[in-house]
């Protein structure tokens, strides 16, 4: 196992997996230190990798019927 297959394997968590991007360096970081401190072998430069992409995260937002009706239910638990 060497550059090639740790490029395919970061990419197939971008791509396959759709891990977070934190988690795709937390891999990264992981089998650096492996080859680096364990195996003693250099991995080279990474040139084809497919980097995870940070997703947007869209607001939830309730309608102000269902506000009230969130309200009313807690209301009417807190009195019991």
């Amino acid at each position: 196992m060497g550059t090639l297959e740790v490029e395919q394997f970061l990419s197939y968590l971008a791509i396959q997996r759709e891990v977070a991007p934190s988690t795709q360096n937390q891999a990264l970081n992981a089998l650096v230190f492996l080859f680096r401190d364990v195996l003693e072998q250099d991995l080279g430069k990474f040139k084809n990798i497919r980097w995870a992409k940070r997703r947007e995260t869209i607001p939830v937002v309730l309608t102000q019927s269902e506000v009230q009706a969130l309200l009313s239910t807690i209301k009417s638990g807190s009195q019991q």
